[in-house]
């Protein structure tokens, strides 16, 4: 397995990741791996996204593990609508090196929903795998201002300077912006992965049902029983989308 560091720009926040690829091949389908929204520091010990790095490595594919801005080792603050231009940002910069073939995000959770506004907004992206993903932000939508939330990210560590945002209620907006439900039709006729777990307290399962419903062909759905919201740590769910990774060739 061979690995480099990345970088790319987006609204003049240094987005940071690393590239794994396969010792040998020529041309190659990159899977950006999209993590989701921290909802607190990192735990110790925890690997992140690096077995699943290696796994995609093992199988044939090139995988990239980076941050969005405002995160780990990303320039920035979080933004929600920012994230979106992130990703488009993120597969550009990809598609532009001569050994990918392909650029097909799998996202998980709020870097879901981000993978599904980058594959409505540019074509460069071949397919979209969402783990975990919210049909909308309707939980966002009942905070009363957005200072609140601006504060609580503040202490996780994801918003980062003091005067950021310069208007949280505008900012608050970026969720509605974003809205999944909204701009999954326009991926087609590129496919989509919807997987999703019955035992997903953080975002409920009815979110991959109304995704499906709004989402065209080709499309597929994966409802997995008792499974978390982190499903990068459950195997069904993994083997899931490796499988529909491979069929995509």
């Amino acid at each position: 397995m061979k690995r480099s560091s990345f970088e790319t720009i987006c609204d003049g926040a240094t987005l940071r990741g690393e590239l794994f690829l396969p010792e040998s091949a020529d041309r190659v389908t990159v899977v950006p791996l999209c993590h989701g929204i921290p909802r607190e520091k990192p735990r110790e010990g925890d690997a992140g996204y690096l077995p699943l790095a290696r796994q995609l490595t093992e199988e044939g594919f090139g995988s990239l593990i980076f941050n969005f801005r405002g995160c780990g080792i990303s320039e920035g603050n979080f933004d929600m609508a920012g994230w979106g231009r992130d990703l488009e940002t993120v597969v550009k910069s990809l598609c532009a090196m001569s050994f990918v073939e392909r650029v097909v995000p799998w996202g998980f959770s709020g870097g879901a929903a981000a993978a599904v506004w980058a594959g409505a907004h540019t074509e460069k992206i071949a397919a979209v795998a969402l783990f975990a993903c919210p049909a909308e932000f309707t939980t966002i939508r009942a905070v009363p201002a957005g200072s609140a939330l601006v504060e609580y990210f503040r202490t996780v560590g994801i918003v980062r300077d003091p005067d950021f945002p310069p208007d949280a209620d505008e900012w608050l907006a970026g969720f509605e912006r974003i809205n999944p439900v909204q701009h999954i039709p326009m991926i087609s006729p590129r496919p989509v992965l919807i997987v999703h777990g019955t035992a997903d307290e953080t975002v409920p399962v009815e979110h991959a049902r109304k995704l499906m419903q709004a989402a065209r062909e080709p499309k597929t759905l994966e409802i997995l029983e008792n499974a978390p919201h982190r499903l990068r740590v459950w195997p069904q769910a993994l083997e899931t989308a490796l499988s529909w990774l491979k069929n995509l060739q």
